[in-house]
């Protein structure tokens, strides 16, 4: 079975016809439902959305915007369809927003990203994306345990002691984010732990460079990446073809995709770069025209691999400033909390790159006073509100440039 199902490979016509059938629907569903889509949506006829014209006049729901809708009507921002206590998980990620689990196995659709990285049923999968309070760990052990396979609950931490339980339980996948595969890789090779087992991965939450690519694969392992959110879930995957990684990423099934102007409603032409939305057939947790705030782009024509689904040209960077960093989300929003926590800085700017093929941050700020009792207050701040490690490099006033940018990602995604 070269597919995860028949639904990769049907007629892209019969598609379409059935995701307008499926918005209806979805529409009708939400507006009955949940009470942010009552409010937003309740004068709208679910019939009279036909095509991608119409369906693109509806508003767009930005991830950005989530914190103030959960903040105004908490906990969920009026976006759910149960109570509250009927949802088997509740999660909590930086700003904060809070997503939650729906019922129903392989809840965010990650098994079918599985099966296209080569996982099979009776694999044993080392997933080492974190359990705690983000979804992550949960989206990829629900959708392996799916397919069929034996799940290590790992986490991101204890490096040596994950390098022990690889050399004894013998996984022959991993998940997680790729630099964390590398530093397995890494630990493994340095203490003399064999970590031959694993064989192929499939990544996410992370940029995975071809070189860093080249380098895994290079050590025996496959990689294919995928592209998932906590709401939405998965949202594109790789595909092979006879062994040869495919260009792109297929859209996955079950949702609805557009690449509209960014910071508007309006889709763009196939090939233009715009900012992604995504509408979700989720009962539980609908979301209608739901920005991510990444850039991307549909690629024209078919993948070789045979499925039908229109593909993503890959992640593109962010449509606003906000980056993700080793899995997690940084924004403007939080560096002006950093700011506004040491009254000394003038201005900050948050420089993102990777130096040995890892995510690097340097939080570069202007201040008139200059000693190192400032900059480990200012580390020990970054690391509170961004659950992540910095460097400090303290400017004299006037440095940065004034252009308005307070978080500069110059890494590289070739």
């Amino acid at each position: 079975m070269v597919h995860f199902d028949d639904n990769e490979i049907i007629d892209p016509a019969i598609r379409e016809v059935k995701l307008f059938v499926d918005l209806a629907e979805q529409i009708d569903h939400a507006i009955k439902y949940s009470e942010y889509y009552s409010d937003v949506l309740g004068n709208i006829n679910s019939k009279e959305i036909i095509d991608r014209e119409g369906f693109a006049r509806l508003p767009v729901l930005r991830k950005a915007d989530l914190v103030d809708i959960q903040m105004k009507s908490p906990p969920f921002g009026g976006l759910l369809t149960n109570k509250v206590s009927e949802y088997p998980n509740l999660y909590s990620s930086p700003g904060p927003i809070y997503e939650p689990q729906g019922k129903g196995d392989d809840y965010w659709r990650v098994a079918r990203a599985l099966f296209a990285a080569g996982f099979r049923p009776g694999d044993i999968v080392h997933n080492s994306f974190s359990y705690h309070l983000t979804p992550a760990g949960q989206m990829l052990s629900s959708g392996a345990q799916f397919l069929g396979c034996s799940v290590i609950p790992a986490g991101p931490d204890s490096t040596e002691q994950q390098v022990q339980v690889i050399k004894d339980l013998r996984p022959n996948g991993y998940t997680g984010i790729p630099d964390h595969l590398k530093i397995l890789l890494d630990k493994a090779n340095e203490i003399g732990s064999d970590a031959s087992s694993l064989t192929k991965a499939l990544v996410s939450g992370s940029a995975l460079p071809s070189s860093l690519r080249q380098e895994i694969r290079e050590r025996g392992v496959e990689v294919s990446q995928c592209y998932a959110t906590a709401e939405a879930g998965l949202i594109a995957y790789e595909t092979h073809s006879e062994g040869v990684l495919c260009e792109g990423m297929i859209i996955a099934e079950g949702i609805f995709v557009e690449i509209v102007r960014p910071g508007t409603g309006d889709p763009v032409p196939d090939g233009e770069v715009g900012e992604l939305l995504v509408s979700t057939f989720n009962r539980d947790y609908p979301l209608i025209r739901f920005s991510t705030g990444d850039l991307s782009a549909i690629l024209p024509g078919k993948s070789p691999c045979g499925r039908t689904n229109k593909r993503l040209k890959g992640w593109l960077g962010r449509a606003d400033q906000k980056t993700k960093i080793k899995g997690m989300f940084v924004s403007p929003e939080q560096i002006s909390t950093i700011c506004k926590r040491h009254p000394e800085i003038i201005r900050a700017r948050l420089l993102v790159n990777r130096k040995n093929q890892k995510d690097e941050m340097v939080f570069k700020c202007e201040t008139e006073h200059r000693d190192d009792a400032i900059s480990k207050s200012i580390i020990a701040t970054i690391a509170s509100v961004t659950k992540l490690k910095s460097k400090v490099e303290l400017l004299g006033p006037d440095a940065l440039p004034n252009d308005g940018k307070v978080i500069d990602d110059q890494r590289s995604i070739e």
